[in-house]
């Protein structure tokens, strides 16, 4: 009896313990992946990072970058890109890997040997008056060697010499009516910054045999009327010095001009220099004021209208053309020598990237270009130093360990912006399909700061919401008690529908800076934002410096932005909302908003155009039933986000989700939808002329039709339609439930 139980007891043992092991090994942990792939937003690393943001360390960044000139291509532009590359591979800083993709881009530049001239000549050849060909010193800066003279890039070499005219900003329009009065055949027009493009202002002319175009920046646009250097410009203050010129690229597409569509390599073909499009076709050079108020106030013949007069204590007249008999310069012709050249060159972007953990092939790309036309301290330079103050933060948070990003962040130091967002257009073509597939957002911060009195941001309506949470969580510089959000409303805001009163941002319709690629030709999610001026206490179009030799690291410091508390600021946000993108489980974009805008549109081009279109037997009703499309489109998969425990969902769920909400802007895309604007293909944010706050193809061309009164426009109307609308409703099946 005692064995039977010893018995007992031993298999009962055994029993036991087999169970045990069975349990202990049968029954696995859950693998690492599990929890990894629920990664969220940590909002104890978003108050660290926004704690660790010195402004001290943007301000030695800008020391640093504003040391020489750096002109896309040149020495000081090779010297910022070994200077971005150490800072991107510091072993404590740096980012996971950082390397240089190198383009080789047609660029246009003066002859050091062959200086530009303007000059007033008699009838027999003698020179009464030369146009100074660089501008004043005040510091050290202006007496670089490398500061370039101002020119006009892209603009032809020539030697057109005529009789001056006044055309205003150059407008079509403005050509137009000084025709009326004026015969413009072999004369020369000066025409001021603001209206037009810079190329368009010798675009338009040439049609009226006009061989020659002067342009200048007026000081009532961007100093205010103020003009003197004795106590009131730079370096008195932040307004333009008298001989201060605004260089710039004169061109209107963007990209490579030799390699549309095509990434711009050595070996890459190029068509001929003689099929570029979109550049200046008689010789263009800018000026400054000083000189351009001696030309302009001795013209003699008609005043021009009251909104073509300046800040100068004379009447602008038309010309007559010419200047008046009482002048010193009677009978005198301006001349321009132009030696401008071009040449292909080896142009680089600088990139940089930071793993993703869970999603890799997810990328979140911030950008700014490098490059600069003298110093660059606000445009670009404001920009870099934050970008490089944002990824010493971030980048020692991973070089620790103490964070990695759910996905990738790509950083871009663009090259070659300034001749027409080229480092930037390069990239996306080289790289189209990746970037198509895999692109999250684009976020570009180019001049970080013009002033420092408010936020201003732009972007597609969907990255509203993280924007707003972002900017709430960031102090207003010098405004300790007061959010970036709460400052912002208080400059610019407007009352939507769903949310009541918020801040009001801006559109990427056009081609200001590096997003264009990516909005435009890709697509892609875009933002851009800065801090900037108080607009009811000035009227300058940017910041008086703005591409001369006085963006300095002086005039940042002293007149933009003293203690660079705008610049910490603007690195808070951006970096705040580049977290968000790269880490939250869900993305943070909001259909919805979207739907608004839309909406917004719709009601505009229906007040507009609707009553017109009618009579002409075109509808509205497709475009009307597509909004109503998308908005319930967007208001289903809303809920089911809402709806849904995606932390304990399947990652497919997750995964389906987000790549409905990154995808949605390439919904909108028409490769054959402009066909005369180059690498515009997004319906709803394209470049307008018409200036209506509304879908820029119909705004167009209804214009255009309404101007003409040809069928074959009212046909484009119609066209436009049909496009929209089904770019829309393709858009609205995006968002509901895979089929």
């Amino acid at each position: 009896m005692l064995k039977q139980v010893l018995i007992g007891i031993l298999c009962g043992a055994a029993i036991l313990t087999a169970g045990v092991l069975i349990g202990h090994y049968g029954i696995t942990k859950a693998p690492s992946w599990v929890t990894d792939v629920a990664k969220d937003v940590d909002e104890s690393l978003v108050r660290k990072f926004l704690s660790e943001v010195d402004n001290k360390q943007i301000q030695e960044n800008l020391r640093e970058l504003t040391k020489v000139p750096h002109m896309a291509t040149t020495a000081g532009d090779e010297q910022t890109v070994q200077f971005m590359l150490k800072r991107w591979q510091d072993p404590e800083t740096g980012l996971d890997q950082a390397w240089r993709e190198e383009y080789m881009v047609y660029l246009s530049f003066p002859d050091p040997k062959n200086p530009n001239m303007v000059t007033v000549v008699s009838s027999s050849d003698t020179v009464l008056y030369t146009v100074r060909e660089k501008e004043k010193s005040y510091t050290p800066d202006q007496d670089d060697p490398e500061v370039v003279q101002p020119y006009a890039a892209y603009s032809p070499a020539g030697q057109p010499q005529g009789k001056l005219v006044y055309a205003n900003q150059g407008k079509p329009s403005d050509y137009q009516l000084l025709n009326k009065t004026v015969d413009l055949r072999g004369t020369i027009a000066i025409t001021r910054y603001g209206g037009a493009g810079r190329a368009a202002k010798a675009i338009n002319a040439a049609p009226y045999g006009v061989i020659g175009v002067l342009v200048y920046t007026d000081p009532l646009d961007i100093n205010d009327g103020v003009m003197s250097d004795t106590n009131e410009t730079y370096p008195h203050s932040w307004y333009m010095p008298p001989s201060g010129v605004e260089r710039g690229s004169f061109n209107t597409q963007y990209g490579d001009m030799l390699t549309p569509y095509l990434a711009a390599k050595e070996e890459t073909y190029r068509i001929p220099v003689e099929n570029i499009k979109g550049i200046p076709p008689i010789p263009i050079q800018p000026i400054g004021f000083e000189d351009a108020y001696r030309l302009i106030c001795e013209l003699d013949g008609t005043a021009a209208p009251a909104l073509w007069q300046g800040a100068f204590n004379c009447t602008y007249n038309f010309g007559g053309p010419g200047f008046k008999p009482t002048s010193a310069f009677n009978n005198s012709d301006v001349k321009l020598d132009i030696f401008n050249y071009a040449d292909v060159k080896n142009s680089s972007n600088v990139m940089g990237v930071i793993r993703g953990s869970v999603e890799p092939d997810r990328y979140v790309i911030y950008g700014n270009h490098r490059d600069s036309w003298v110093h660059g301290a606000i445009d670009p330079s404001s920009g870099t130093s934050v970008m490089l103050e944002l990824t010493r933060v971030l980048g020692r948070m991973v070089k620790q360990g103490k964070w990695r990003p759910r996905r990738s962040i790509i950083f871009g130091s663009w090259g070659a912006e300034e001749f027409g967002l080229i480092g930037s257009a390069e990239y996306t073509e080289q790289y189209f399909t990746k970037l198509s597939e895999r692109t999250v957002a684009y976020i570009n911060v180019d001049i970080a700061v013009f002033a420092n009195a408010t936020l201003r941001a732009s972007g597609m309506p969907s990255l509203q919401n993280v924007i707003f949470k972002a900017t709430k969580q960031v102090n207003a510089p010098g405004l300790d008690s007061t959010s970036v959000y709460d400052n912002w409303i208080r400059y610019a805001n407007r009352t939507s529908s769903a949310h009541g009163p918020i801040p009001k941002m801006g559109y990427l319709s056009g081609a200001g800076s590096d997003y264009a690629a990516f909005v435009h030709y890709l697509g892609i999610t875009s933002m851009d934002i800065s801090y900037t001026y108080d607009r009811s206490k000035t009227n300058a179009r940017i910041y008086p410096a703005y591409h001369t030799a006085y963006d300095t690291f002086d005039y940042a410091s002293k007149f933009i932005d003293p203690g660079f508390v705008s610049h910490q600021a603007i690195a808070r946000t951006a970096g705040n909302i580049l977290i968000r993108l790269a880490d939250s489980l869900v993305l943070p974009l909001n259909c919805s908003d979207y739907a608004e805008i839309l909406e917004d549109y719709l009601n505009t081009a229906v007040t507009l155009y609707q009553q017109q279109l009618q009579a002409k037997h075109i509808s509205m009703e497709p475009l009307k039933n597509a909004v109503a499309s998308f908005r319930s489109a967007a208001t289903h998969l809303d809920q089911v986000i809402r709806s849904s425990d995606l932390a304990n969902e399947t990652p497919l769920k997750v995964r389906r989700i987000n790549d409905q909400l990154m995808l949605l802007d390439r919904a909108f895309l028409d490769p054959l939808a402009f066909p005369d604007k180059y690498a515009y293909r997004h319906v709803i944010w394209a470049s307008s002329s018409a200036g209506k706050p509304t879908f820029p193809g119909l705004a167009d061309a209804y214009a255009n039709a309404e101007l003409s009164g040809q069928t074959s426009d009212w046909d484009k109307v119609h066209y436009h339609l049909s496009v929209l609308s089904q770019a829309i409703e393709g858009a609205a099946h995006t968002l509901v439930d895979v089929i």
